[in-house]
């Protein structure tokens, strides 16, 4: 497929391999072991001289395969690789370019957080937190030599940007890699690798799945770069089954229209919120208020569905809103066709220490919105209901 076809396009098309029946989509091989005429025949596969397939946990597998393929595309990258959840991708990037190191920059996901802090540190992975706003104090540990620099952006869950291209830049210059989570964007809204970094990851049962009904992940980049990420997959048995792999195919098809939407709807909660003398702050990059709005239109396309907010009147405030909501449903995760709504202190970062979750304004009263496709004026009137009820 030509690199200059459009996101919807490719989102249909890119990947895409026609059986000798004629089915418009890759079907379903949900097979772990393909047949050989010959010694010879299975030699060449293996050894990498002829394309063909041999053992799904290997990835070698049409399904897994062509949705790898699609993802590559989706993201302007040389190769995607898919696997079983978004913790198993960031992981393997982690254990197979990080042996020297991290430097994780600004928030993140709360299992990550769990990743860094106590499992990384007993393989003799270490990670150094700081400020995304501290290049000083980057460009510092960076001289001491580490392996690889991480960060989300958007971040989880206060919407945090930060400069993909100007982290890049400073990486490389000390030769380190620069991996971005953008779960929060999709590749619908931010392609991370053109503005610089090496590695894009993202929990593929959020937006990429869209429908809350599959579990995966996804690593993008330079084939180079995805070779060791690609052992560890395999030996690790991190590889997404072909039903997940054939089901999220059909979930990709609607990607760009989906993310429109998510976008639209969010942008009009967002305001809504801001205006609302009940809450105290709105957390999201579409409002030009927020203090990256001006980045966040430079290096992204859309500015997503998630947003978070405070609301007067502390924790007990945050949960009685949570609990009078109706359409918006009390759930964790994000990125389906249904609104969600969460306290990221009861469920994203929960379990995290108190002062770790000040320091990165993660209070009680912090209320995370996952915006689905639903009629905008809908949720809107949904979230005037909750907070009403609250002065009753």
């Amino acid at each position: 497929m030509a690199k200059t076809e459009s996101m919807s396009t490719i989102c249909i098309h890119g990947g895409d391999v026609k059986d000798a029946l004629g089915s418009p989509n890759m079907p379903l091989y949900d097979t772990t072991t393909f047949c050989f005429d010959s010694t010879a025949d299975l030699l060449e596969v293996v050894n990498g001289n002829k394309e063909g397939y041999l053992y799904t946990r290997y990835g070698m597998n049409p399904s897994i395969k062509a949705i790898e393929s699609k993802l590559a595309l989706l993201d302007e990258a040389e190769q995607a690789l898919a696997f079983s959840s978004g913790m198993a991708a960031i992981s393997a990037v982690f254990i197979s370019h990080a042996r020297r190191g991290i430097i994780c920059i600004g928030e993140v996901y709360g299992g990550t957080m769990q990743l860094l802090t106590q499992q990384l540190p007993e393989l003799g992975i270490v990670t150094d937190f700081m400020e995304a706003t501290d290049l000083q104090q980057l460009e510092q540990r960076l001289k001491l030599g580490v392996d690889l620099v991480f960060f989300e952006t958007p971040s989880n869950p206060t919407l945090k940007i930060i400069d993909i291209n100007q982290i890049a830049i400073l990486a490389h210059k000390y030769g380190a890699f620069v991996a971005v989570d953008n779960t929060f964007a999709s590749p619908a809204n931010q392609k991370p690798l053109k503005l610089g970094a090496d590695f894009a990851i993202q929990s593929a049962t959020k937006f990429l799945g869209g429908h809350s009904d599959l579990t995966a992940g996804v690593v993008s980049g330079k084939a180079e770069h995805l070779d060791k990420v690609n052992a560890w997959r395999k030996n690790l048995g991190q590889i997404i089954s072909p039903e997940i792999a054939h089901k999220l195919a059909r979930s990709l098809s609607t990607l760009a229209l989906r993310i429109e939407r998510h976008n639209t709807n969010a942008l009009a909660v967002a305001q809504y919120l801001e205006a609302h003398p009940a809450v105290k702050h709105v957390y999201y990059p579409g409002l030009p208020s927020a203090p990256n709005h001006q980045l966040a239109t430079t290096q992204m396309s859309g500015y997503g569905g998630m947003l978070s907010f405070e609301i007067n009147g502390g924790g007990e405030a945050a949960i009685a809103l949570v609990d009078n909501l109706h359409l918006f449903s009390l759930a964790p995760s994000l990125g389906g066709t249904e609104s969600l709504v969460s306290q990221p202190v009861a469920t994203s970062h929960f379990g995290m220490p108190e002062q770790a979750l000040l320091q990165r304004g993660i209070t009680a009263s912090l209320i995370r919105l996952s915006v689905g496709l639903e009629e905008k004026s809908d949720l809107i009137e949904d979230l005037e209901q909750a907070i009403a009820r609250l002065k009753a």
